[in-house]
């Protein structure tokens, strides 16, 4: 369900280098460009499903070790996504984009001969890195290759490629995971190889701009450190104990790392995060609510695979095929919300999905039982939870997109994707620790019920984030955005200036 990058044109090719005088094959481009971004957004859904696979192959592997497979893409993708993009705009986007592309399908193939957890968690850290230089060149390579008049629909088509992904991805990964779990990696190679070729024959050549700073790897690393010594605090919680000194210890490590992170963001020329951009109320108050949102959803997306494939015994086809209806609704809920949101405008839209959302997992915690019942007990709560996704990401995105200046929609973008991925890792990190190793039905039902009260918390915390948003932005401005993804209305705040607080 993820939806990833900014959806305005205009915004986001405002960084972007010198167009090229002559437009190099625009449709070669586009299969190429989208060919990969595919595959990186289908790799996020399709390894939730593996996971329990993962888990009967690795004799002796822990639902806490395996977690890292997950936890350890997003952080690292979550660190390095503004400092990449900085980095592409320096040494040029088509030698980036091909950069991460390379080295997202040869991770992909470390992933699938990975003979143990440890091997498995370092090649997922590699297909991060390649993920991350992916990410931010791909809507610039289309944009230098597209028509003006042509950019808006390009732009459409390129953002919707997530929900697409997240659609099949449940299906697809059951589907490979049934054969082995090696396929979900497996199956970007074929992909990643053919758009390797195309794109050394297609892809537009333009220089990059060698007078850009070089990016804010140091501030990288301490943000790399403080989500990890978190994630880590919060993992081993169930093993070492909450009042444990190295639970309190990873902690009190991730606020020290963060802190560090803050002050270095707040003196670097191009840091990771530009700290202007959180004084802006809206941004700042979308962005909030979409992380906490975040975390949410990821373990709301854990939690119903574990639950299908561990406690009721469901094949990973199977468990597919369960959750997909869900990731289904999402496209089409958030490509018809228009008129909704120009009667509720962002806060009120999102608070509405959330709402949603908290229902279908509330369902989860009072009807499901360990007897299968897919029609009366889980199928409720995966319609309610994609109803709401569909309501409230892209809205939250959107309102966040919609608060800058033309000039900072970029930014600004990967500000909100990052602080998304921050969510993911706790997320999970959440859901894992408070599952820890039930040995009977029984205790399972118990420990996914403190799971999902979890998740619901986070959702009312994302709620009061949505109220907050809605008051914020009907203070500044009485009436509602009509379109959050092309609204080019400044914001009441000064622009910016990158670096400087």
């Amino acid at each position: 369900m993820q939806i990833v990058g900014n959806p305005n044109p205009q915004a986001a090719h405002a960084d972007h280098q010198t167009q090229a005088p002559h437009l190099p094959h625009p449709r070669a481009v586009f299969l190429v460009v989208t060919a990969a971004v595919f595959v990186s957004n289908l790799d996020l859904f399709i390894v939730n499903v593996a996971l329990p696979s993962m888990n009967q192959r690795f004799h002796g592997s822990t639902l806490a070790g395996l977690s890292w497979v997950l936890n350890g893409y997003a952080i690292v993708f979550a660190a390095l996504l503004v400092p990449a993009g900085r980095l592409a705009d320096r040494i040029g986007h088509r030698a980036a984009f091909l950069a991460g592309l390379a080295l997202f399908t040869l991770s992909s193939a470390l992933c699938a001969l990975a003979p143990g957890v440890g091997w498995l968690v370092g090649a997922r850290l590699l297909q991060a890195v390649g993920a991350a230089l992916l990410m931010p060149t791909s809507l610039a390579l289309l944009l230098d290759a597209t028509e003006p008049q042509r950019r808006p629909a390009a732009v459409r088509v390129w953002a919707s490629i997530g929900g697409i992904a997240a659609g099949l991805g449940p299906v697809l990964g059951g589907l490979l995971v049934e054969a082995d779990w090696r396929w979900v990696f497996l199956v970007n190679l074929p992909v990643g190889v053919a758009a390797l070729v195309a794109g050394a024959r297609v892809l537009p050549r333009l220089r990059g701009r060698g007078a850009e700073p070089w990016p804010d790897l140091a501030g990288a690393l301490l943000l790399t450190a403080a989500i990890a010594a978190l994630a880590v605090g919060l993992v081993k919680s169930d093993a070492w104990g909450w009042g444990s000194p190295r639970v309190l210890g990873c902690l009190a490590a991730a606020a020290v790392l963060t802190l560090g992170f803050l002050l270095r963001s707040a003196r670097h020329p191009a840091p990771v995060v530009e700290l202007p951009l959180l004084r802006v109320p809206v941004f700042a108050a979308a962005n909030a609510t979409a992380l906490l949102f975040t975390v949410a959803f990821a373990g709301m997306l854990l939690t119903s695979v574990l639950w299908c494939q561990q406690v009721w015994g469901y094949s990973a086809l199977r468990t597919g095929l369960a959750v997909a209806p869900g990731p289904l609704l999402v496209p089409p809920i958030a490509l018809t919300a228009g008129p909704l949101l120009r009667r509720l405008g962002h806060g009120r839209l999102s608070a509405l999905g959330l709402l949603c959302f908290g229902a279908g997992i509330a369902w989860w915690a009072a009807a499901i039982g360990t007897a299968p019942g897919y029609a009366g007990e889980l199928l409720p709560g995966m319609l309610l939870t994609g109803a709401g996704v569909g309501l409230t990401l892209p809205t939250l995105i959107g309102a966040a997109a919609a608060a800058l200046p033309p000039t900072r929609f970029a930014t600004g973008s990967a500000v909100t994707t990052m602080g998304r991925q921050i969510g993911a890792v706790v997320g999970v990190a959440v859901v894992v620790s408070l599952l820890g190793t039930p040995h009977s039905a029984q205790q399972a039902l118990g420990a996914f019920r403190h799971a999902w009260w979890a998740v619901l918390v986070a959702t009312g915390l994302a709620l009061a984030g949505s109220i907050v948003l809605a008051t914020v932005q009907q203070r500044q401005s009485p009436t509602p955005s009509e379109n959050p993804s092309t609204s080019t209305t400044p914001s009441t705040n000064p622009t910016p200036t990158p670096g400087r607080p």
